[in-house]
Formats: C-alpha cells, structure tokens, sequence
C-alpha cells in the first residue's frame, strides 16, 4: 500500500516562503511522474505543479514564477519550495503520482495546510 505524508505547512505572512515535503513509501517513486495539488472548501483540488521522472517542472500560471518543484528520488520525497506567498494561496496542499493522462496513482494523503495571512 502507497502512503503519501505532506508536512511543512503552516502561517505565513503575505510575502513569506515555506518549503513543502511530500515523502512516499511503498512504492518504486523514481518512475513516475510527480504532482503537488491544493485544495480549498468548496472547490475541486487542483494541480499547482509537476515534475517528470526525468525532472522537468511544469508549472500553473497562478504561481509561475513563485513556487519551485523539486524531488530527491534516494528519499522518495518530492517538494515545493513556495516563495511570495499570497492569501490566495492559502490551501490544504497534497501530492500524488501523476500518469500521462493527467490522472493520479495513489490513495491522497493527509495533505499540509498552509494558510497565508497578516
């Protein structure tokens, strides 16, 4: 069984940066294809980032230029370095595997919250 477990969230005022973890175990995590998601009540989960197997980042334009995916495949973990944080960002953040369609691969985790607020 795939688990998922997200931690680094937290406050942070407008302005400021926090660095996400997303550890995964059970599985062969180097193969596929990595997304980090964030989800507001009320609104579907969407996709704010993802990295290939082979590295390449892709982001959402609504943090473009802001957030940073990483991921060390010797710790199975994959990150979001979140720099400029706005109150729009504030979210509860997951990640998952990702296949080429665009769907996810593994039971959600508990997800990290970060809310952004002065």
């Amino acid at each position: 069984q795939v688990q998922l477990v997200e931690s680094g969230g937290g406050l942070v005022q407008p302005g400021g940066s926090l660095r996400l973890s997303c550890a995964a175990s059970g599985t062969i995590f180097s193969s596929n294809a990595m997304g980090w998601y964030r989800q507001v009540p009320g609104k579907e989960r969407e996709l704010v980032a993802r990295i290939t197997s082979t590295r390449i980042p892709i982001y959402a334009d609504s943090v473009k230029g802001r957030f940073t995916i990483s991921r060390d495949n010797a710790k199975n973990t994959v990150y979001l370095q979140m720099n400029s944080l706005k109150p729009e960002d504030t979210a509860v953040y997951y990640c998952n595997a990702r296949t080429k369609l665009g769907s996810t691969l593994w039971p959600w985790g508990q997800g990290t919250q970060v809310t952004v607020s002065s």
